[in-house]
């Protein structure tokens, strides 16, 4: 093997040396600073997203405050109005409730007036009957006849005794 005689490992080691060297500048001239060049740019692009991604999810928790802030009103918008309208059919329910209360009221009224007069009424038809019922008694059991007037104090005053 000619890599192996001593006699050419002189010019070998001066080829090694040049060719290390041509390829040495040739990857830190050209090859590198391209290398360099795409992983700075790469960095750069990187950076560029991750910054935009930090300022779009910003934006996203800003949305999404403002959203449940909205929603938030709108709940406590939707509470008051619900409580409006509960109070409007309270007071509505309880105006009808007084007017009915009224109208029943005066009707109560109206029917214990009627009451009363035909119990006065009754009374009245009871005192003659009882009258007529005491004064045909009498009649029958004693053969006295006996005027109206004086019956009609007699069951008077038995009836103011009781």
């Amino acid at each position: 093997m000619p890599q192996l005689e001593i006699a050419t490992f002189a010019p070998q080691i001066v080829w090694l040396f040049i060719t290390f060297l041509a390829m040495y500048f040739l990857m830190a001239k050209v090859a590198l600073p391209r290398i360099a060049q795409v992983l700075d740019e790469r960095q750069t692009r990187i950076d560029d997203n991750l910054e935009k991604a930090a300022a779009l999810k910003a934006e996203a928790e800003a949305a999404a405050a403002a959203y449940e802030s909205s929603l938030a009103q709108a709940r406590s918008k939707a509470q008051e109005e619900v409580k409006a309208v509960l109070d409007a059919a309270n007071a509505e329910q309880a105006k009808r409730q007084d007017e009915l209360s009224a109208k029943l009221n005066k009707e109560l009224d109206a029917a214990e007036a009627r009451i009363a007069q035909a119990k006065d009424k009754a009374l009245a038809n009871i005192k003659e009957v009882a009258g007529d019922v005491a004064k045909a008694t009498v009649d029958k059991l004693s053969g006295v006849s006996v005027d109206d007037a004086a019956v009609q104090a007699a069951v008077a005053k038995a009836m103011e005794q009781n």
